[in-house]
């Protein structure tokens, strides 16, 4: 029989201005071709122990209880969830788009008593409606977005962790966008528990959900029953990250390799440089894109993600065909709304190596001749 070569994988390059996954940093990429070790490696524990290190800082925390939970940043919501609510339970979210809505769907398939106040989307909660929900509903737990991915909108913490500190209530904050490229500070803003992923704001592939737990929550965790949850039991996924090592599962020391590398990158650029030249293409963007007619959908310009924009195009600018255009011609992956907001806004990420002048340049030249 003849011998026929099996075709390798050759992908696009692209340049991803989405909300997710964004352009990996070069370094990465180089660290993620490193040779597979054991999971017992004393090289991979050394690893694993210099992503927790590194994670701290990025989380702004000294939380000893900080580690990266398998799966994506939706992992990280479940483990969450299914760890600090219990059945029948209460918890308080506050719904402002696509995934408080997640957090409230994954909340009940647990069990647990469900409350919310709602907000249109694109708007933020005061501390004064913060505070009277927590007072009337006294829940267990409350939980929040702090970067909506899909309205592009920032949530400050303090007006709703002061609310539930008060209340004695254990807080659950969605880091996922946010994380690595604009102030998370966990500590200061005395949140219980955050969750994120690693193909955002720390320019990494996904597969990876870093979390972070206060001294508080995990004394509450532990004397809690049993969950209903095995694979994404804390109590369980902790004993991996600390001698002896109980095993739990077979971690990805690909995946591992380049998150460490990652946040190597961020340590070696400072982490407040790092959020100010996402502020700054943020600036840049939004100074340019108003130009070419587009409306912000956050009016509040404190209440914006600043790596994640989200427009309004001009009458009469088909977004889907817009988009279509940036990606054949260009090569420029721009995603479009979700949820309640499809077919009706952009959303486009700057995010890691894109969060500089040329590359905003780039694209608003791109989407100036697509028009």
């Amino acid at each position: 029989m003849p011998e026929v070569a099996t075709k390798r994988v050759t992908a696009p390059r692209r340049y991803l201005y989405g909300p997710g996954p964004t352009n990996v940093d070069p370094r990465v990429y180089d660290a993620m071709t490193q040779p597979v070790v054991g999971m017992r490696d004393p090289f991979f524990f050394e690893c694993m122990a210099d992503v927790q290190a590194k994670l701290r800082d990025v989380f702004g925390t000294q939380n000893q209880m900080t580690f990266p939970v398998p799966g994506t940043g939706s992992s990280g919501m479940e483990a969450a969830v299914s760890n600090f609510v219990t059945p029948g339970g209460k918890i308080a979210i506050f719904a402002n788009g696509v995934f408080a809505d997640r957090q409230t769907e994954m909340a009940r398939r647990h069990g647990a008593n469900v409350v919310r106040i709602e907000k249109e989307w694109g708007k933020v909660f005061t501390q004064e409606e913060a505070e009277a929900f927590i007072e009337r509903e006294k829940p267990q737990t409350v939980a929040f977005v702090h970067g909506e991915t899909s309205t592009g909108a920032y949530q400050a913490m303090r007006p709703i962790t002061a609310a539930a500190k008060r209340s004695g209530a254990i807080t659950i904050a969605d880091c996922v966008t946010t994380l690595g490229a604009m102030p998370v500070e966990i500590d200061a803003n005395e949140v219980d528990v955050a969750y994120s992923c690693t193909q955002k704001g720390l320019s990494c592939p996904s597969g990876l959900a870093p979390i972070t737990i206060s001294p508080k929550a995990w004394e509450w965790l532990e004397k809690r029953p049993a969950l209903d949850n095995w694979y994404l039991d804390l109590r369980m996924l902790a004993k991996w990250y600390e001698p002896p090592h109980v095993y739990h599962h077979t971690p990805s020391t690909t995946l591992f390799y380049g998150i460490r590398e990652a946040l190597a990158v961020i340590e070696d650029e400072g982490l407040k440089n790092r959020w100010d030249r996402h502020y700054r293409a943020h600036q840049r963007l939004l100074a340019g894109i108003a130009k070419l007619g587009f409306e912000p959908f956050v009016q509040e310009p404190e209440n914006r993600i600043w790596h994640l924009v989200t427009v309004k195009p001009p009458a009469g600018v088909d977004e889907a065909a817009l988009r279509q255009k940036l990606l054949e011609n260009y090569g420029m992956d721009v995603s479009g709304g979700i949820g309640a907001l499809a077919g009706k806004i952009l959303r486009i990420g700057i995010m890691g190596p894109l969060a500089t002048d040329e590359r905003v340049d780039a694209l608003l030249e791109a989407l100036a001749a697509s028009m």
